[in-house]
């Protein structure tokens, strides 16, 4: 834009006070200084705005039509300064997360719970996937924050921990195995195994422990949904390979027992993540408190 904005400002304070003086005290600026800009606009755009009378000064016609495009736009300038205040203030807003199904159901409710009471007027979208979907939205900008497994490359990341997470095998506190009994890796890969699908980290993390152990899991089932892996296993299709902390109210009413083994699986952990040096918004920065303050 060849004109300053200022320029503008003062054209219209001085169209709607029909006087120099008037518009003067309006702005805290001298009398000379708003003649000196409208001297100035009317120069760099070839054309007379003002006509002097008797009280002051009125519009010419070309002043006219400027006008109620300059009174538009600083308006809309008003409103945009006004909803970034308000966006600030979280009275308006918008935040995605990305996360998957059950650590949103397991983990993040009470805190959009908390965060929707206290600030409504926040818009909270929720996209579903698993770690390395979600990831790649946020490395794409399609989502603020993602709640995700720690990833091999974390370079463009800011990576706060939230909680870890344990495999282990469980069955129908009825199937036809020995709950007293010490399992080995031998022994569990006997088991007819329901695992997820080898495209979910937690599957290509057990995948990876049991062949540097020497053996290779070959599942009779595998699945997509954890909640379908846990009723299978339930009403007794097999050994589940599941995550400890997202069965335990199964294991805490009995639906489901764990089998104990002589080998532990190296813990995960569910991390929240964000791009590094990419400025947050207000809605993503309190939300992050909210979750980082019980951390």
């Amino acid at each position: 834009m060849a004109v300053k904005l200022e320029l503008y400002r003062v054209f219209k304070e001085v169209a709607e006070a029909g006087n120099i003086t008037a518009a003067a005290q309006n702005l805290f600026i001298s009398q000379s200084a708003v003649s000196q800009s409208i001297k100035q606009l009317e120069s760099d755009l070839q054309s007379r705005l003002f006509a002097r009378n008797s009280r002051g000064v009125s519009l010419t016609p070309d002043g006219k039509m400027l006008y109620e495009y300059v009174r538009s736009a600083m308006g809309l300038l008003e409103t945009g300064e006004e909803k970034l205040s308000q966006s600030r203030q979280l009275q308006v807003g918008h935040l995605t997360i990305g996360a998957s199904d059950t650590v949103t159901s397991q983990f993040l409710l009470p805190y959009l719970d908390r965060f929707h009471r206290q600030y409504p007027g926040v818009h909270i979208q929720i996209i579903s996937g698993r770690s390395h979907k979600v990831l790649g939205l946020l490395q794409s900008g399609k989502v603020d924050i993602a709640f995700a497994s720690t990833p091999q490359d974390a370079s463009s990341l800011s990576i706060f921990r939230c909680f870890d997470t344990h495999s282990i095998f469980v069955a129908a506190a009825d199937y036809d195995c020995n709950f007293d009994h010490i399992y080995t890796l031998e022994e569990i890969i006997r088991f007819p195994l329901i695992l997820l699908e080898r495209k979910a980290s937690s599957r290509l993390h057990l995948d990876k422990f049991f062949l540097q152990n020497g053996h290779h899991l070959n599942p009779e089932i595998e699945l997509g949904a954890r909640s379908l892996l846990v009723d299978l296993a339930a009403i007794g299709f097999g050994v589940a390979g599941v995550t400890e902390e997202f069965v335990k109210n199964e294991l805490a009413s009995g639906k489901l027992r764990k089998l104990q083994t002589d080998f532990a699986i190296p813990p995960r952990s569910v991390d929240l993540c964000i791009l590094r040096d990419v400025p947050q918004t207000s809605a993503a920065q309190k939300f992050m408190q909210f979750v980082q303050a019980n951390l």
